[in-house]
């Protein structure tokens, strides 16, 4: 009697993704389907042989194996027997099962359950028959489909488990959604396709995966598996998805401003294989982090800080160096010194258990992909659990004391002083504290025409402001950092009788006239001489200088109890042409009374409101049809705009594509216009970005219904 002979195999590809949640993967929607499973769970496998199977005699074992190198003790491989008589699958959920569920002779159906600690990433099965009693006889087939396997969030035993169904719609299932950039004062929305289900998605997942040289046995530990993902998203240590930059010419890649979703980076890294995609900046890296997280069933969203510390000498501070004139000293005193203070930085948070910390610290962990410092002598960050951030239990893995000081660290300000034992002597400090504030996208719908889809979640970052709780926070990080506490030790200012006061700017409409303000108070009884310096410069979101715009100085005697306003005013053309990126303004004052030898400095910072796009649809908004989207807005400035190119994409209707953009003429109402044509039914997103070398990320969004 021979061994049974695998004839054919049937996966129940679309049934099993249905139950695995996976059924939105555009691979398994495929003519040729892909299996996408989840672990934890449980699927139909059936297998037809050249006879009738022989309960009695017929050996048969299934195999499970993952990696080039299968192993049991790794965990990366185990075997199981097909028992005919067993009827319950193994207490341990641990333990792969399989349970014979239908014989029909030439035929069988088993219903086997994944484990939910098992790594992710595809999986291979193959079949061992033999004939009981003989030794040495069998036949050996592995079924040649890819299986992928992935976390499991509707499984309480997987690490990624999240209890609430509209959060793991979310952070899971949710294929479009915002960044959020701008100031603190005016939040932006920026619209974008995360696509984690489109055909390319999960592949450059695994394969991002396999270029991390994770290794295999860990590919099940959530907390291992997003601190490869934080690594290999950037291109510095590892030949990562994304190259960064930020600042310069972008001519030899596309412009960070350019993408509206993930999936174009993800294809052209794949198409390359592997060479970085140029370029990207912290809401890039922060929206390609998302969509791969979420592929692989990791519960993940953007998350945006405003004002956040590049703390780059573990002190827990920012410092900053102004000369005697008031004049900023980029890079400190010795030119070692680059702290430095981004307008927004964009990291992500992920959901997942930690054992390895005591209990309470589970939950939200922070992960950022974006390079800034190294984390065991590799480019990467996190996870760093939230709980303990806000705590301040800098001892905590992973990089917790990096991320306290992006949301809690103190601004100090230091100015050249001959009577100073060490020649500087501090002016302010938690003047301009960091970490605004924190957001990310609300549940639910997203605000195409607004912003009321923000979230705000400082609260579970850091305690607020000026509590003792902050404090406390504070000082419960500065007692592990011996660097900080030589920080934290330096006198108190002296006497103060001046009052100081930098007015705030929210926005500016793009185009139009800004001043720089500052109220001052005589509070004594004397007349009080003040030397002070107003600046405007454009600068990076990272917080360095651009270009100076203007700068005044001057000196003012005000009389006892007397208010003066010292203004310092910026045309659009002394900034037209001189702005970067996100066009960012900072503003700086610094002031020092003659006859106390008070010193006072701030500083504060925004960004121009861009113009607002329309966008209107026509034509039939039926699969298979073609409507045309035109899309509107006016140039707001009295020059042309150059070097015009803009990017319209969505997810079941449009592949993303950046076209280039004949010259805007000044104050000129454009119009563009793209035909669409959709492959699936439903509501889709559709969005739009424009970017010239004058004017950057004009953006919008709209939503059409696809009918059948």
């Amino acid at each position: 009697m021979e061994p049974l002979t695998i004839t054919g195999t049937e996966l129940y590809i679309r049934e099993n993704a249905k139950q695995h949640h996976t059924d939105e993967y555009d691979l398994v929607k495929a003519e040729t389907p892909t299996c996408i499973l989840r672990r934890g769970a449980e699927f139909f496998l059936a297998l037809r042989f050249n006879r009738d199977y022989d309960t009695e005699k017929d050996i048969i074992r299934i195999s499970f194996g993952f990696g080039e190198k299968p192993n049991p003790v790794s965990g990366t491989k185990a075997v199981r027997p097909v028992l005919p008589k067993l009827k319950h699958f193994p207490k341990s959920s641990q333990i792969w099962g399989v349970m014979l569920t239908q014989n029909s002779g030439t035929s069988i159906v088993l219903n086997i359950r994944i484990p939910p600690h098992v790594p992710v990433g595809i999986w291979k099965i193959s079949i061992a028959t033999a004939i009981s009693g003989q030794r040495g006889i069998r036949k050996d087939f592995t079924i040649p489909d890819d299986i992928y396997i992935l976390f499991n969030p509707w499984c309480p035993e997987d690490g990624v488990y999240m209890e609430n169904e509209e959060e793991r719609q979310e952070y899971i299932m949710n294929e479009t959604g915002k960044i959020w950039c701008g100031t603190f004062k005016k939040p932006n929305g920026k619209h974008w396709i995360f696509g984690q289900f489109d055909e390319i998605s999960l592949p450059a997942a695994v394969f991002l995966l396999d270029k991390s040289e994770l290794v295999p046995a860990k590919r099940g530990n959530p907390v291992m598996v997003s601190r490869a993902i934080s690594a290999i998203i950037n291109a510095v240590d590892d030949g990562g998805l994304l190259e960064g930059k930020w600042e310069g010419d972008y001519a030899d890649g596309t412009s960070p401003f350019a993408w509206t979703g993930s999936t174009a980076i993800l294809e052209q890294y794949l198409m390359t294989e592997g060479t970085p995609v140029k370029y990207g900046q912290c809401w890039v890296f922060s929206a390609a982090t998302v969509t791969v997280c979420r592929a692989l069933g990791i519960p993940c969203r953007s998350t945006t800080n405003y004002v956040s510390a590049h703390d780059t000498n573990s002190s827990l501070t920012v410092d900053k160096y102004f000369d005697i004139f008031g004049e900023k000293l980029e890079s400190g005193p010795d030119g070692t010194c680059n702290d430095s203070c981004w307008n927004f930085h964009v990291w992500n948070d992920v959901w997942m258990t930690r054992p390895d910390l005591p209990v309470g610290y589970g939950g939200w962990q922070i992960i950022d992909a974006t390079p800034q410092e190294q984390s065991d002598k590799v480019m990467r960050c996190g996870p760093a659990s939230v709980a303990a951030v806000k705590k301040g239990e800098v001892g905590y893995l992973y990089d917790t004391p990096f991320v306290f000081s992006e949301v809690n660290a103190d601004i100090m300000h230091f100015q050249e002083d001959e009577e100073s034992d060490w020649g500087f002597s501090r002016t302010t400090i938690n003047q301009y504290h960091v970490g605004r504030k924190i957001v990310t996208k609300k549940l639910g719908p997203t605000d195409d025409d607004g912003d009321s889809d923000l979230l705000d979640v400082t609260k579970l970052y850091k305690n607020p402001e000026g509590t003792e709780a902050e404090r406390l926070a504070v000082y419960n990080a500065v007692h592990g950092v011996p660097r900080a506490q030589e920080l934290y030790d330096i006198p108190d200012r002296g006497n103060e009788d001046v009052a100081f006061d930098l007015v705030d700017i929210d926005t500016v409409p793009f185009g139009e006239t800004f001043c720089v303000e500052v109220k001052v108070e005589n509070k004594s009884e004397e007349e009080r001489t003040i030397k002070a310096v107003l600046s405007a410069s454009s600068v990076y979101y990272t917080g360095t200088t651009a270009k100076d715009l203007q700068k005044s100085k001057g000196t003012v005697k005000i009389q006892p109890g007397k208010k003066e306003t010292l203004r310092l005013e910026i045309t659009p053309d002394e900034y037209v042409g001189k702005l970067v990126d996100h066009s960012f303004i900072k503003l700086y004052a610094i002031a020092n009374v003659e006859e106390t030898k008070q010193v006072w400095s701030e500083e504060d910072d925004f960004t121009f409101i861009m113009p607002q796009v329309t966008i209107t649809v026509s034509g039939l908004q039926k699969i298979g049809e073609t409507c045309e989207v035109n899309f509107s807005f006016r140039n707001p400035l009295d020059v042309p705009l150059t070097g015009c190119s803009y990017t319209a994409e969505g997810p079941g209707i449009r592949k993303p594509k950046i076209m280039n953009y004949r010259d805007v003429l000044p104050k000129e109402v454009i119009n563009m216009s793209q035909s669409f044509t959709a492959k699936g039914s439903g509501v889709r997103k559709i969005v739009f970005n424009f970017t010239s070398k004058e004017i950057h990320n004009v953006h919008g969004s709209t939503k059409i219904k696809i009918e059948e």
